[in-house]
């Protein structure tokens, strides 16, 4: 397999377990994933750092049926531009969209998400 189609198929994998994770409140899993100067640009236009994003995360998100489409992964060397869009239905279970952006960077250890950024509409 060629490193741009292995990365992709990372990448992809990695975009899954992102979007799972969210769902779950699974703060491990971003430990794991997030670059150490992480940054989020949340959907009210306020920015996270990673501790913040992390605290936010291990909270139940008050979502359910959270699900990405109309995904796209971008390379470009040693950097990873992955977008999508979002569905799920908020607590009173009307549904709901967005759309989201996430950079990722090659590290020795693989690949570390850097920044995200969410919109809801």
């Amino acid at each position: 397999m060629d490193t741009a189609l292995a990365d992709s198929t990372l990448l992809d994998r990695l975009n899954r377990e992102f979007i799972a994770a969210v769902q779950a409140s699974d703060a491990k899993w971003f430990d794991a994933h997030l670059a150490a100067d992480f940054l989020n640009s949340n959907a009210d236009g306020s920015l996270s750092d990673r501790a913040a994003f992390l605290e936010r995360i291990a909270r139940p998100p008050g979502i359910s049926e959270f699900a990405a489409s109309d995904v796209r992964i971008r390379l470009f060397g040693d950097i990873a531009i992955i977008h999508g869009r979002t569905t799920y239905k908020r607590g009173d279970g009307s549904p709901a969209a967005g759309r989201y952006t996430d950079m990722w960077a090659r590290t020795d250890g693989g690949w570390l998400c850097v920044a995200a950024h969410v919109t809801r509409g």
